[in-house]
């Protein structure tokens, strides 16, 4: 790894929450009749409405509202609040580092979703940027979202290290020139960096 790092690119799901693509999509099915499962995985899977939000083409309330919610910041509060999980150890990592290393959010996620998530949890601090595919209309591992990050933060990519639970968004990154380590919670095989924790993560940093 290298010597020169100044900047932490991480990524959300699977890594500061422990859930690696979220619970949306049961949590709809449980919130509907089943009758109502047909429709909502054709606008799902078939009409792609879930990566439409992600892509910041359509926003959170008329996704959810296009599902059938008739409450959609309701739904939006309570799926994240009750349905997602916080890595906890990620706020000791982030406290000891985050005024070492310019820490940035790369995720692909809706806006709204983001917002509320780094508000929820209380970890807006921490992040001096946020590159979120809702925002730019780009998602992983789409290289072009890395070099909108890049160019966001001003960083060479060799002045970055990139954490990511994805292989294929880490092999996306690398392409660029990014060092990148796998968050490898779900123990796939790898052969590149790696850690399962951001207790190994530290390790890592203080032993590159």
């Amino acid at each position: 790894m290298s010597q020169k790092i100044t900047t932490l690119i991480i990524d959300m799901y699977g890594v500061i929450l422990l859930d690696r693509t979220g619970n949306f999509v049961p949590y709809t099915y449980e919130h509907f009749d089943v009758s109502e499962h047909g429709r909502i995985k054709d606008l799902l899977e078939n009409q792609k409405l879930f990566t439409k939000a992600g892509l910041g083409h359509i926003s959170s309330y008329e996704f959810l509202s296009k599902l059938g919610y008739k409450d959609p910041g309701y739904h939006m509060k309570n799926y994240i609040e009750n349905y997602l999980s916080f890595d906890k150890s990620f706020v000791l990592f982030a406290e000891k580092y985050y005024k070492q290393y310019d820490f940035v959010l790369l995720s692909t996620d809706v806006s709204e979703w983001s917002r509320y998530i780094t508000e929820y949890y209380g970890i807006d601090k921490y992040f001096k940027y946020r590159i979120i595919s809702g925002d730019v209309h780009y998602r992983k591992p789409d290289p072009q979202i890395y070099r909108i990050a890049l160019k966001q933060i001003q960083a060479s990519a060799d002045e970055c290290l990139f954490v990511d639970d994805s292989i294929a968004n880490i092999l996306s990154a690398q392409m660029l020139g990014i060092p990148s380590i796998l968050f490898n919670r779900y123990n796939e095989q790898y052969s590149g960096e790696q850690v399962d924790s951001f207790d190994d993560l530290n390790i890592k940093l203080q032993h590159p």
